[in-house]
């Protein structure tokens, strides 16, 4: 017979599944009435591969790069894991010396062993103390701020997904003349795209 503390973390876990494959499936109902309601200013359907911003940022704040994966632009997933791995990987070195200064500071107010750093005194420990938090909180944010720009960024690709860019988008540079004042004009070159 599993004991109540076992049992927890697997309930939790289950309910966390059952939550994450609700958010899926409403996104995917979202999806078909989005693109069964996509239609062009003149009623014609739009382009079939267009996709749903709300289920491209949802899928990016579940998990990371899956709004990515979604767009089917895979090729910025190392992106996203690089900045991930790398805002961890300094969170978890600044959180490790914060805790290193802590005990130390520890050991100095009670005296009662050597101070791990021997050239510091507990001022100086103090600083260090201030300073490794300081960076260790920083990384936090900058994690939370890759992590939003990963959902920003599948959310803006998404909509842009339906941008129409036509075959027949033109650049001409043409010689122009523009008046100035009563008599005076300028001649210069005039750039226009059509499409």
């Amino acid at each position: 017979m599993a004991d109540k503390t076992s049992l927890q973390p697997k309930l939790m876990r289950l309910a966390l599944g059952l939550l994450c494959l609700f958010f899926v499936h409403s996104s995917i109902a979202q999806e078909e009435d989005f693109n069964a309601s996509l239609t062009d200013s003149i009623g014609n359907e739009a382009p079939t591969n267009v996709k749903n911003p709300k289920k491209a940022i949802y899928l990016a704040l579940m998990f990371p790069g899956a709004g990515q994966v979604y767009n089917e632009k895979v090729w910025k997933l190392p992106l996203l894991y690089s900045g991930v791995s790398a805002a961890v990987y300094f969170l978890n070195f600044n959180n490790r010396r914060y805790k290193e200064f802590i005990v130390a500071l520890d050991i100095v107010r009670e005296g009662t062993e050597a101070n791990p750093f021997p050239n510091l005194n507990e001022d100086g420990i103090i600083r260090n103390v201030e300073y490794w938090r300081r960076n260790r909180d920083a990384m936090y944010m900058v994690f939370g701020a890759i992590y939003a720009l990963g959902a920003v960024d599948a959310f803006v690709d998404a909509h842009l997904s339906g941008f129409d860019v036509s075959d027949d988008l033109t650049f001409k540079l043409e010689p122009s003349m523009e008046p100035l004042l009563a008599n005076n004009s300028a001649i210069g070159l005039s750039f226009k795209i059509k499409f």
